[in-house]
C-alpha cells in the first residue's frame, strides 16, 4: 500500500494536464504537489524535498533537463527520482534525458497504466509502500 505522506512534484507547464497526473498520483494512493514552471519547481524542492518527481521537458521558463540535472547537483535530491513525462519523442531526446539523470522517460500523450505502474515501482523502490 502506498504511503500518502509520499511527496510527488509535478512539475507540467499546462495547468489542466499537472492537475490529471496529481489525479493518478492520488489513485495510486500518493500526495500531489504541483509546480507550473521550472524556478518554481526548484523553490518547491528546496522547501520540502519529495521523495519522487514527474518533470515536463518543455516548460515556460527553462526546459526540464536542466531541471533534472540540478536536481541530481544538489546531495539533498541527487537520489530522488525522476519521470520525464514530455511531447519530445525522439530519441535524442529520450537518451539527453536519460543521460542526465531521469530514472524513466515517459511520452505523452501518455498511458495512464503504465505511468501509474512506473509511480508505483518509483515509490515502492524508495520507501513508498509498505
Amino acid at each position: 500500500m502506498a504511503d500518502p505522506n509520499f511527496d510527488v512534484l509535478v512539475v507540467e507547464d499546462d495547468a489542466a494536464i499537472n492537475a490529471l497526473i496529481g489525479a493518478y498520483i492520488e489513485l495510486a494512493g500518493m500526495h500531489p504537489r504541483s509546480a507550473l514552471d521550472g524556478h518554481s519547481a526548484v523553490m518547491l524542492v528546496k522547501e520540502r524535498v519529495p521523495q519522487l518527481v514527474v518533470l515536463d521537458v518543455m516548460l515556460p521558463d527553462t526546459d526540464g533537463f536542466e531541471v533534472c540535472k540540478e536536481l541530481r547537483a544538489d546531495p539533498r535530491t541527487h537520489d530522488v527520482p525522476v519521470i520525464m513525462l514530455t511531447a519530445l519523442t525522439d530519441d535524442a531526446s529520450r537518451q539527453r534525458g536519460l543521460a542526465c539523470g531521469a530514472n524513466e522517460y515517459l511520452n505523452k500523450p501518455f498511458d495512464p497504466d503504465k505511468l501509474m505502474a512506473v509511480l508505483k515501482r518509483l515509490a515502492a523502490d524508495n520507501g513508498g509502500f509498505a
